[in-house]
């Protein structure tokens, strides 16, 4: 198409597809543990933090997307019988994320996974390299933002 040679130039198109290719390698490399890579940020979140403690709204927060999105992924871990919600103790209208026994084993496995991946990406490219490019992105995202606001 003609708008490609637009497309291949545009650091926001290019990141916006590399990251749709990475987050599907990613689920790929999860798909024996039965989880998304969504999936797996989600049940390492609730397993860093004490029993208890977790907030669908902390997620989405933390994870920068919606409440929905959050509550998606957890209706579906909880189908997966990895996770249960509880009412919040001290808020009845709020909910808190806890780990099954499974759930908690599951966690385990992809922290690992997730570690491991982090590894290979320090090791293959450089951890000064990756730095620089989190910045570069962080300096695009900067532009993109400016001209959001006129």
């Amino acid at each position: 198409m003609r708008i490609e040679a637009f497309l291949q130039q545009s650091p926001v198109v290019q990141a916006g597809r590399m990251a749709r290719r990475m987050e599907a390698s990613l689920n790929r490399a999860l798909r024996e543990e039965g989880v998304t890579f969504f999936e797996a940020l989600v049940l390492a979140a609730i397993f860093f933090e004490k029993r208890g403690e977790i907030r669908p709204s902390m997620l989405a927060e933390t994870f920068e997307t919606t409440r929905g999105n959050v509550s998606h992924c957890v209706s579906s871990l909880e189908a997966k019988g990895l996770v249960e919600r509880r009412i919040d103790p001290e808020d009845a209208r709020a909910m808190r994320l806890l780990l099954k026994p499974l759930g908690r084993k599951r966690a385990v496995r992809v922290v690992g996974i997730l570690d491991r991946m982090q590894r290979r990406f320090e090791e293959s490219v450089g951890t000064k390299v990756l730095e620089g490019m989190m910045e570069q992105m962080e300096r695009v995202e900067e532009i993109c933002s400016g001209m959001g606001r006129g």
